[in-house]
């Protein structure tokens, strides 16, 4: 690719945002799809009890967490809601957006960074646009229906709301690799799909961490691993507690949360305190807060959520002053394991980043798609290409090592 030709593009970009955002920025809420009306309401407070209550029944992120992650991470991004009609069926779907301004590339390996981004001397916008996204702002995305028209009618009323918001782009992110036949009204129409860094995931077809290193490790990494916890003999021993709401512990464990969140190579969100105490009070059925202590002090946290057999390992917090003597990364997985095999769960789910240990565990990669489109007609062809290069999921050396890598 002509490096003077994405400059171009870029530079076009720049003018061609600067001349839009000068326009009214009054947000037109009600659109029309060829399946019915559509509008975007800004907080779920505006949506139908009723019809929230019923957004994304049988995901584990169902719409107490849209709404918690709205309400404690408001100044991170702005969120939206964009309710879908069919005219014909009577039939309601609900989408969560919101806008960040987003780096490109961020999570890129310094050559490329350095390749693309030279432009920024000039240009300290290049590359940074305002997103509208579609999914959710502290994880996963989902639809709410499996029906062909919602993503058919999602797939209109985006182009319409990303034209009146001004938005450079349009993102759908991080949607598992399940939902790609019905995402076909997006890849085969303007735009492409990518693969996002993925989650990993794991059969707990096994009764006990024991046999699970017997028949599933290596001999060496077992042995390793063995190794590790034998040491832990020689520091004071750790406890486990498991809770449901953590909010007593919160001035505990949050620093073990941002120690860990500091030396992220990549990150997208940061949760709020706010949001930890939500999630136990708002969702005990599903929130769970491992904690770690040793001489009674915490020097680890997991909150994983339970739901329809899987436990979805989703944030971990470590004390680095003792991280790495007490093998923290392997012990409390260990433990959270352990703990959903004696529970009766089958299977094990845990958010992007930090492979290599994965890898050794024996985890399948869970692919997640990201679906992106720039609103200009004239940039979107060269973007299409340019994509290619900003993926971090194909500069991992370690990812393209898995053996389910090629589901990418």
């Amino acid at each position: 690719m002509d490096a003077r030709l994405l400059f171009t593009a870029a530079t076009s970009s720049v003018f061609l945002y600067r001349f839009l955002a000068k326009k009214s920025a009054r947000e037109i809420e009600s659109l029309e799809t060829a399946f019915g009306p559509a509008r975007v309401v800004h907080s779920a407070r505006d949506i139908d009890s009723e019809l929230w209550t019923r957004a994304f029944a049988g995901h584990c992120k169902d719409h107490r967490y849209y709404e918690i992650a709205e309400q404690t991470l408001g100044e991170q991004f702005d969120h939206r809601y964009l309710i879908l009609e069919n005219r014909t069926t009577g039939e309601v779907a609900i989408q969560p957006l919101f806008f960040v301004r987003q780096d490109l590339l961020v999570g890129l390996p310094p050559k490329i960074r350095a390749a693309l981004g030279w432009p920024r001397k000039l240009l300290p916008g290049w590359l940074q646009m305002r997103m509208l996204m579609v999914g959710c702002s502290a994880g996963e995305g989902a639809l709410d229906g499996a029906q062909p028209w919602v993503a058919a009618a999602l797939h209109e009323a985006l182009a319409l709301f990303a034209k009146q918001s001004n938005a450079s782009m349009v993102l759908l992110k991080d949607f598992p690799s399940t939902y790609r036949e019905q995402l076909i009204p997006f890849s085969s129409n303007g735009y492409r799909r990518a693969p996002s860094m993925p989650a990993c995931a794991l059969d707990l077809d096994f009764k006990s961490f024991d046999e699970f290193m017997q028949k599933k490790l290596s001999h060496a990494f077992r042995k390793n691993l063995r190794r590790k916890f034998k040491k832990l003999g020689q520091h004071a021993p750790l406890t486990m507690e498991v809770l449901t709401d953590a909010t007593p512990v919160l001035d505990e464990i949050y620093p073990l949360y941002q120690q860990t969140l500091a030396r992220s190579t990549m990150r997208f969100e940061e949760l709020t305190k706010d949001f930890l105490a939500r999630i136990g009070r708002e969702m005990p059925d599903r929130a769970r807060f491992f904690i770690w202590r040793q001489n009674g002090k915490a020097v680890a946290f997991a909150l994983c959520m339970v739901h329809d057999g899987t436990i979805h390992d989703l944030n971990i917090g470590l004390d680095y002053a003792v991280a790495l003597d007490l093998h923290l990364y392997f012990v409390t997985w260990r433990d959270v394991v352990q703990w959903a095999i004696d529970q009766g769960l089958q299977r094990y789910y845990t958010a992007p980043l930090n492979y290599d240990p994965k890898l050794h565990l024996r985890m399948e990669l869970a692919p997640l798609d990201l679906y992106a489109w720039h609103t200009s007609p004239l940039i979107n062809p060269i973007f299409k290409r340019v994509l290619n290069l900003l993926q971090p999921a194909r500069h991992d050396p370690v990812i393209r090592q898995f053996p389910n890598a090629h589901e990418l």
